[in-house]
């Protein structure tokens, strides 16, 4: 910000001297801090101290005429989807980013033979930049799990009291598949350091809204395909996430952890302790 200020101050300066008769020339060696006021008549530069003198001062102001276009910066930078800006001189920006696909490498449920998990980080985030290379947020995005059973096992609902259990397929079954969806609005607040201009790491954890789960219990008998879904499902309606990533020229890996259980106590098995590991565009 320093050195954009006094590239400013210069060419103000520059621009003043070409519309008078006499020139002027000032030369402030690394100013500690330039104020520029911009009213409907004119301009003021202020730079107080510089380089190895805290007390120097220097005032100037020039006054617009009539067919003058001023052109003024924000501190606010608003970002494409799925970018990180490579501009580092903006403190607050708001950014969509961090679409992710993982796949789950443990969890506390032994019947359980594999997960999925992928979503948008942030469809939506409030960042402050540090302008020293550290950037904090916090946003709003889509998560999505999946969660399958190990065959023979296949989940089942009561319909009366929305309980999931765990059951075999009928006999003569092929071509089967269980699994359980839950969709999540997550709230993510993150912190990341940068090192040079390509690499950084990211620290963060989200907070879960569960709004919708359901199963859904997939096969096929003499040729018959059956489709049964079981929609009512206890899902833990909060849920806590922690994670962290690497990431080069915008794309990264990522490994997430999640310790609460899916179901709602007494609802269903308990699939919690899940580690997942993936892949980020923009994290």
């Amino acid at each position: 910000m320093k050195n954009f200020s006094f590239i400013l101050a210069a060419m103000l300066c520059a621009a003043t001297i070409s519309a008078q008769s006499h020139d002027t020339v000032t030369v402030i060696t690394a100013p500690n801090r330039v104020i520029i006021t911009e009213t409907s008549t004119g301009t003021r530069v202020k730079v107080e101290g510089q380089k190895d003198d805290d007390n120097y001062s220097y005032t100037y102001s020039v006054q617009h005429a009539a067919n003058d276009t001023v052109h003024t910066t924000s501190d606010w930078e608003l970002n494409l989807p799925f970018m990180k800006s490579s501009n580092k001189d903006y403190h607050w920006s708001i950014v969509c980013s961090g679409l992710y696909f993982g796949a789950g490498l443990s969890t506390s449920y032994d019947l359980v033979n594999n997960s999925f998990n992928w979503g948008i980080l942030n469809i939506a985030s409030l960042n402050y930049n540090t302008l020293h290379g550290q950037q904090f947020s916090i946003g709003v995005g889509y998560d999505n799990k999946r969660f399958s059973l190990k065959r023979p096992n296949c989940f089942v609902m009561d319909e009366e009291t929305n309980i999931v259990g765990i059951e075999s397929y009928p006999e003569g079954t092929v071509d089967r598949s269980s699994i359980i969806s839950v969709r999540t609005i997550q709230f993510p607040l993150q912190f990341q350091q940068f090192i040079g201009k390509k690499f950084h790491f990211t620290l963060g954890g989200t907070m879960n809204w569960n709004v919708y789960a359901k199963c859904n219990t997939h096969y096929k008998v003499n040729k018959t395909h059956y489709d049964v879904s079981y929609r009512g499902i206890k899902q833990n309606k909060l849920t806590f996430d922690v994670y962290g990533a690497v990431s080069y020229n915008r794309i990264g890996v990522y490994c997430r952890y999640s310790p609460c259980n899916v179901f709602k106590k007494g609802f269903g098995p308990e699939i919690k302790n899940t580690w997942t590991l993936g892949v980020a565009l923009a994290l």
